[in-house]
């Protein structure tokens, strides 16, 4: 009976490889697949962190990105060989201007757990760029530029970036792709954050969600669009590109603007964080299961197949997605609370690999278009879905995590071959 039950389960797990910078040695090691997962602990339901890493060995996860730097978790991600990127809280920006105040933070949370635990990069704040923290947003860059120091410092600049995420709202124009634009008050501060990050070899982070698109205004925006379903695409008139999807546009609106900015190919764009809520209020419009299982479920498949956007159709897009519990702490709507492709005792959210096999990615439904001239801009997109709150933990042990049951999946997952499995 366990074996059947073990192999219903296996039509919905799915392997999650993630992305490491090219410029730092550590990636070496990594799997070549490029999608990642959001770890966020805002709930108290959620299981220990030593429960959680057997979860993410039956999905295949490599690389992890949390929001904050919590010593259960780093400790609990020792010897697993997973690669994580650590959230440094916006409340904790401003004092690590100071080189000492920098120097003493690495030395907490960074300096203990290395080697054992694989430390790729540092996000400085979230979001701060479109945040309406004066303080905060010139304190950015001099906090980034001193943690860098302190890594220099302890020879640990090769093996740890240093970066910060954005939400699409930093840019003023973004339809069409090729004419987008940073909004013009901010450019004092991308500018030079964007020369930081080619001198360092570090990636520009964007926390993407076509999600917000449809939702702000269901009528205009095609949902096959923004779900990687087929659909008649939509052309840059500018480049000529055609996109078939919203993301694939909304990264190289992005990718646009750092051009624009002087920022040219130097900078990779990674998205930090995008995926679609499984349920939400009633007016939260596009917030279902369904929606959320066709989003994750080609939103993986085309990123197993190293697909890249139309501008840069040669580099696989590396995508972390959001996120792997639901958290039921989170504030704001419904629709925050069920962004998890798992449930916080284990069990799936939704079945996010049961997507219509015939429907596959196309090159024209696996580039994905940001806003079309007949959807709204990202610039007016709310803020992303990620917090820095760490609550903790029931320490609670369901049958999921039962190390039998985990050994049986990942001998199962060898036996079949994950990436031919996603395919």
């Amino acid at each position: 009976m366990a074996v059947l039950s073990l192999l219903l389960l296996l039509p919905v797990l799915v392997p999650i490889f993630t992305f490491s910078s090219a410029a730092h040695s550590n990636a070496s090691a990594s799997p070549p697949s490029s999608i990642g997962v959001n770890y966020g602990q805002v709930a108290d339901n959620l299981p220990s962190p030593p429960d959680v890493i057997p979860l993410l060995r039956s999905l295949g996860a490599a690389r992890v990105k949390l929001y904050d730097a919590d010593p259960a978790v780093l400790r609990a991600f020792a010897g697993t060989g997973v690669e994580l990127i650590i959230g440094l809280p916006d409340r904790c920006v401003p004092r690590l201007i100071a080189p000492s105040a920098a120097l003493g933070w690495v030395k907490t949370n960074l300096l203990p757990y290395l080697p054992a635990t694989r430390i790729a990069a540092v996000t400085v704040g979230n979001e701060v760029l479109s945040g309406n923290d004066s303080l905060l947003i010139r304190s950015l860059l001099p906090a980034m530029q001193s943690l860098h120091s302190a890594l220099v410092a302890l020879g640990l600049d090769h093996q740890v970036a240093v970066t910060t995420a954005h939400s699409l709202a930093v840019l003023a124009v973004s339809y069409p792709p090729s004419a987008s634009a940073f909004r013009r008050e901010l450019l004092p501060y991308v500018a030079p954050l964007l020369a930081f990050l080619a001198k360092t070899g570090s990636p520009f982070l964007i926390n993407a969600y076509p999600y917000f698109a449809y939702k702000a205004d269901p009528k205009r925006v095609d949902l096959d669009y923004a779900l990687f379903e087929p659909n008649a695409g939509v052309v840059d008139p500018g480049s000529g590109l055609r996109y078939g999807n919203m993301l694939h546009a909304q990264v190289d609106a992005v990718r646009a603007a750092i051009a624009a900015a002087g920022g040219g190919k130097a900078v990779e764009v990674v998205v930090s964080e995008t995926g679609w809520p499984s349920a939400g209020d009633d007016d939260e419009a596009g917030a279902t299961a369904e929606n959320a299982r066709r989003y994750n479920g080609n939103l993986m498949r085309m990123v197993a197949a190293r697909k890249g956007t139309p501008s840069s159709p040669g580099a696989p897009l590396q995508v972390y997605v959001f996120a792997l519990f639901n958290e039921n702490l989170k504030p704001g709507p419904s629709s925050e609370r069920h962004y998890g492709l798992f449930k916080p005792d284990g069990t799936p959210a939704y079945d996010f690999l049961a997507v219509n096999s015939s429907a596959t990615v196309s090159p024209s439904s696996s580039s994905s278009g940001g806003n079309t001239a007949e959807s709204p801009s990202p610039a007016t997109e709310t803020s992303s879905t990620g917090y820095y709150t760490i609550s903790s933990a029931t320490g609670m042990k369901p049958l999921f995590w039962h190390a039998t049951v985990v050994a049986m999946v990942a001998a199962t997952f060898q036996y079949y071959g994950v990436l031919g499995y996603l395919d």
